[in-house]
Parts: C-alpha cells; structure tokens; sequence
C-alpha cells in the first residue's frame, strides 16, 4: 500500500468534524488496508507504532525534527525556524518547504506504508551515542522521498502531534462494522481490546480470524487489562441501595493504582494507562518476588507512599518523585512505599475477571504473603448505611481519600475498561454540594486581557461521555491558576493545538484556541447548574439545557496520570447535580 494512500484518508479525517463521517472514513481505509500491515496502520493512525505498554517512542522532538526538514529541504536554518515560528506546526512547515525543493532527489521513489513504519521503527529504537544523528539521517532519508503532504504526516507522527482525532474506540467502531457485521458486535471487540490493550492486535485479529477470533482473545501475562474503574455518590444510603444493600467496603488509597504481572521471577509494573512503569520501581519488583506465592499472576494494588520515620501514608503527590530517570535508588530511600493490593484478574492460567468479587478476594488472600510494606486493602463487609459511613469515617481519618464500596453476588465480575455501579467511590469531599473535586479534560483556550495578555485568560473544560465517546463542555476556568501555571500552559498545551473543533468535543462555547482532549485538571466549584451553553448531560435534567460548574476553580493538580477518558463522566456530574437538588430540598427553609 503507498503511503500516499494513507495521507489521502488523513487529510480527509482532518479536515472533518463528524464522529459518524470519521468512523465511515476510517472503515474505508480498513477495507483498503493489506491484512498483513492492518496493524500497522491501525497504530499510525493513532500517532503510535507500538502499544503504549511496550514503552517504545518515536521520541524525535521539534527541534532535530527542524533539522532533518531543514537538510531535507536545503534552506537555511534560519528560515525553517522563521517558518516554524509563523505556522506554529511543524507538519506544515515540512509540507511548505519541501514544495520549495529546487530539484527532485535522484533515488526518489514512492514510499509504501512499510517502508515508512519501518523507518519510524528504527527511529524509535535508535538508542546509545550517536542515536540523534541516526535518527535525522533516516528522517532525512524518509524525507528525500515524500511528497510535501507525506511530509507534512510523517513529520506530526514522529514528534507526536498527529491530532487526527481518531481514538481507540473510534477504530473499534469501524472494525465492529468492517469484520464484526456491524455495531451490535462493538462489545466483543471493545472486551478483546480491553483485555489486551492493544489496538493493533485486536485490528489483525480481526481480518485474520473475524468475530469468532476476536470472541477468543484471553488475558496474557505482559499485556495489561484496561483498569475497571468506579462511578461516585455522595450519600452512604443511596450508595447500598445501588449495590443490592450488601456490599464489600475497601480503603481508597491515595496511591499510585498499579497492576502488576509475574511470571516467575519476572515482575513487570503497569500505570493507570497502561504505561510500563518498573524501572519506577525497583523495591516494588523486589517485594511482588518475595510476597507473591503464585507462580503466574496479575493483580491490582495501590502503591502509597509512607514517611519513613512513622510509617505514616503521604499523598500521592510524593510519588511525583519516583518519576525520575536519574538517581532512582535515592529516591526509593526517601520515597519509600506501601503496597495494598485489591484485586486478583490471572492465576496460572485462570482468567478470574469473569468470577465474582468474593472469589476473588478469597484467591488474593491466598497468594499474597503480608509482611511490613505488603497488605490486603483494608476492607469490611456490611449491609447498613451506618456500618459504612463509620468505616468511610475512619479511612479519612488514616489518610484515606475515602472508600470505595463494591457490590457482591454473581454479577460483580470485573468489567475491564468499564465504569459502572459494581464499584462506588464515595470520598470525603462529597459531603456537601461542589466540594467535591471533578477531574476535567481541556479542550480550549480563551485568550487572556490586561496582566494575562499573550497569555491563556481561561481554558474550556469537558467532561467524558462513554455512551457516545465524546467530551462535552461544563465549564469555562480562570480562577486558581498561579503565574507559573500561566506562563507553562501555553507550552503544555501546544502539541495539543488543532485548527478546529475537535470532532469529539461538544459545546456551545465558540473558544479562540481548540485542543485535542488530553490534558486532564482537578477543578472545584461552588455548584453544578443548568446551562444553555454547555453540553454535559444535554436534554438530561431539561430540554435545551445541558450541565455547568458554577465559580469553577483551578486546584494547582494537574492529574498527569489520568487519560482523558479516565475524566469525570457526564453520568457522575448528573449524580452530583441531582444529590445537590435532594440536600436542597431537605433542608428546612430559615
């Protein structure tokens, strides 16, 4: 397949703001794409070339990426940075300048879609001394033979600024259509994915084995189950009544959620979002050899953080540590952790996620050794609100954020990469209205006036609807941000930058700068009220209305381990809106 083959279709994905319109793009080039390199192109058109677990990046930032447009086009270094400066996207700049070429290269050919991943490939596992000039030298190679649009592509993909739109679930859709017979079988394929975190596998799967392969996908040791995540309510009684009126109820950590997977005496560590964080943490490998008595598994823990000299539980902010490249030793002596482990997915070949909670806590039990840093979840099992709100109260009082209430019987299996009301958090800020905090996707800016000029004045913050896989506005923040925030935004949000509304945003809000959602905020505010203007539960509450967070305020966390899809959902905010409404009415009139 020539490459471009593939930049036709990235143009017209680009330049559309329909999800439907992506989804039918997209299952075109499917239907196009040669089975033997689907994965592949599955994974370019989400701006990868591998999973996110593996760990392998392109890597390649803006500026040796200048370089190689810069050798590749034969200006001057000068005015490829003067072009940089006027576009702002370094696609486009390949894309103008290489238009300009004053003589075709004398061994250009038509690149193919292989030919380029396998380039990119290179890129990504050029390591060592003298791995920046291997990697412009085969960019620049790459270069020689594209044409201004292939350029403009290769160039967003290698520096990680793709900005398509296109998310996992989106291709899901278009391979449910293409190999499952239509959207009915998204739920297959949307387990298979969650089961394996690998979008480029479930895509050769599917062509290769159809519906009845992708049905077959099973839990493997090394690839890491997209988490089960929980819905929130903020009253003890009407949490029961969700979860049948019997209930497990476990400390929430504020920790690190990791899940981890042995196989002998290999351990390797997974985030939240599936990144492989080990090297992280070395003392955490060491205590999973010596306490984890199964020979295979995969399990769930929190890892906390703990003051040497008390053993006292830190907040999670003190993990930032552990995020070093450099001197991690010394930062496992001063950041020491506890682990409390909370689920069991895998034991030496048993899928457990299709067995009850009870069941798998029994087999948890069994399999870890407890010792100084390694424990169970501190957890109880009760059927009265009074039971929980007192276990809730003595979890806040250790250090807890609060607890997480989960329901038993038959049906609570784990859902992998579902949020449902299996599982409650109910923490200790949703005691009264908008104390609660809410986790926010940005995906616009407002530019700033007087002290704020050439700054951003407010960003434009969403909420995450998984029924529709979209990301409605709920509010327009400007309050909380410190004048460092101010001066590093801009920054952080520029490989996010695109020219139009995102295809998956809904809002009534008309911004100056649109984002890819990606960067998630903690925000407060005083209450949740209707609007006219936002999207958040849309038609829900009233017709034409939608949700909005009133005097919303920046809390200075920048939640940088949460996806955009880990976001607070519309579904939690209508929760918060409707216990607000109940404490109102409850509430004498003065």
């Amino acid at each position: 397949m020539h490459f471009s083959q593939l930049t036709d279709y990235y143009e017209k994905i680009e330049a559309t703001t329909s999800r439907i319109e992506m989804t039918n793009l997209l299952v075109e080039l499917l239907k196009k794409s040669p089975p033997e390199i689907i994965d592949k192109i599955v994974y370019l058109t989400v701006g990868e070339i591998y999973p996110p677990f593996t760990g392998i990046e392109l890597g390649v930032a803006d500026k040796l990426a200048l370089r190689a447009v810069k050798l590749a086009s034969g200006q001057h270094e000068k005015f490829v940075k003067e072009e940089y400066s006027r576009l702002g996207d370094i696609g486009l700049v390949a894309e103008k300048l290489l238009q300009k070429r004053s003589q075709i290269t004398l061994h250009m050919h038509e690149l193919t879609v292989q030919e380029v991943y396998q380039s990119l490939e290179k890129i990504a596992r050029a390591v060592g001394e003298g791995a920046m000039e291997m990697k412009v030298q085969i960019l620049v190679g790459l270069l020689a033979s594209a044409t201004p649009k292939e350029a403009k592509y290769i160039l967003r993909i290698v520096t990680g600024k793709l900005r398509l739109g296109v998310a996992d679930m989106t291709i899901l859709d278009a391979l449910a259509i293409l190999y499952g017979g239509g959207k009915e079988a998204r739920e297959s394929f949307e387990r298979a994915y969650n089961l394996t975190s690998d979008i480029g596998y479930v895509a050769k799967i599917a062509v290769s084995e159809g519906l009845e392969g992708i049905k077959n996908i099973k839990i493997t040791i090394g690839r890491p189950v997209r988490p089960m995540l929980a819905e929130r309510l903020s009253s003890a009684t009407e949490i029961l009544d969700k979860v049948g009126g019997k209930c497990i109820v476990e400390y929430k950590y504020d920790g690190e959620r990791m899940q981890i997977h042995k196989k002998g005496g290999d351990v390797i560590i997974f985030s939240r979002r599936q990144e492989n964080i080990t090297s992280q943490y070395p003392d955490v490998v060491k205590l999973v050899q010596e306490s984890v008595l199964a020979d295979e598994a995969i399990l769930e823990c929190e890892a906390v953080a703990i003051e040497k000299e008390t053993g006292e539980m830190l907040p999670f902010q003190e993990l930032m540590h552990r995020k070093r490249k450099h001197e991690i030793h010394k930062a496992i002596e001063e950041y020491p952790v506890s682990l409390y482990f909370f689920d069991v997915l895998y034991v030496d070949g048993r899928d457990l996620t299709i067995e009850p909670l009870e069941q798998r806590r029994k087999i948890l039990e069994k399999i870890v050794k407890i010792g100084e840093r390694i424990n169970l979840s501190k957890a109880v099992y009760t059927d009265s609100s009074e039971g929980l709100e007192r276990f809730f109260h003595e979890a806040v009082e250790v250090g807890c954020e609060g607890v997480v209430v989960k329901a038993l019987g038959k049906e609570a299996i784990y859902r992998a990469g579902a949020r449902g009301w299996l599982w409650i958090k109910y923490k200790r800020d949703y005691k009264s209205e908008m104390i609660d905090t809410v986790d926010l996707v940005v995906v616009g800016a407002f530019h700033g006036r007087g002290r704020r000029s050439g700054k951003y004045g407010a960003l434009l913050m969403a909420a995450y609807d998984p029924e529709k896989d979209v990301f409605p506005s709920v509010c327009k923040v400007g309050s909380g941000f410190t004048d460092e925030d101010l001066e590093k935004l801009p920054s952080i949000l520029e490989q996010c930058k695109i020219h139009h509304r995102h295809a998956r945003v809904e809002t009534g809000m008309e911004a100056d700068v649109w984002f890819e959602p990606r960067l998630v905020l903690e925000i407060i505010g005083a209450e949740i009220t209707l609007s006219p203007i936002h999207r958040a539960g849309w038609n829900v509450i009233k017709e034409n209305t939608g949700l909005a967070i009133r005097f919303p305020r920046f809390t200075g966390k920048y939640r940088l381990d949460k996806s955009p899809e880990d976001a607070t959902t519309v579904n939690e905010l209508i929760e918060m809106y409707n216990s607000q409404l109940k404490k109102i009415v409850e509430t004498p009139s003065s």
